[in-house]
């Protein structure tokens, strides 16, 4: 018997050896019968099994792409093409930015004193236009590229959405300035 102070040990109890029962034959003894289950050294293989559940059958596949099977799909464009997009509706862009430039020209030099504020302030409106630009810009890809499926051919209306700004900001330094509010008070009547 094992020794059982240790711990990977049996504890079994031991039978002795009967003839013929659960003992694998030895190297050199007899033959094992045909009907017995073990045999040493070699492993016992099975016939192959049918499949429990039935394959789908397989359906040929033509890649198109990206999208719905058959759709065509729309060629890269080179950077250029897409700058030459961005500059399609530049002018109205232009104009407001002259226009708040003017604008703000004559807030500037009617506070007097000192520019670097007020060209700062400027700056930092021009930033804040470039990022309306972009904004527009990227709304434009998801709503009218994404989901509606249209292909934008200008950049017309960010430019138009970017002017409305500018002009907006133009009239906004205006409202700020004593003398162009007392003429324009004037002008109306009031």
């Amino acid at each position: 018997m094992a020794d059982q102070t240790q711990p990977w040990a049996e504890r079994t109890v031991e039978v002795p050896p009967q003839p013929g029962v659960g003992i694998p034959p030895q190297p050199g003894g007899e033959v094992p019968p045909q009907g017995e289950p073990f045999r040493r050294g070699v492993a016992s293989v099975g016939r192959p099994r049918t499949p429990r559940t039935e394959s789908f059958p397989t359906v040929e596949h033509e890649p198109s792409g990206t999208g719905w099977p058959g759709a065509s799909q729309e060629p890269r464009r080179p950077l250029s093409w897409h700058v030459e997009q961005l500059k399609i509706g530049g002018e109205y862009s232009a104009a407001a930015a002259l226009f708040a430039f003017v604008c703000w020209g004559i807030w500037a030099l009617s506070g007097g004193g000192n520019l670097t504020g007020p060209f700062l302030t400027f700056l930092m409106s021009l930033l804040v236009a470039v990022g309306l630009f972009g904004l527009s810009r990227l709304l434009g890809r998801v709503v009218l590229e994404r989901q509606l499926g249209r292909i934008r051919r200008s950049a017309k209306g960010a430019h138009a959405a970017t002017a409305v700004f500018l002009v907006g900001l133009g009239i906004a330094y205006l409202q700020q300035t004593a003398w162009v509010i007392s003429v324009w008070n004037w002008l109306t009547g009031f």
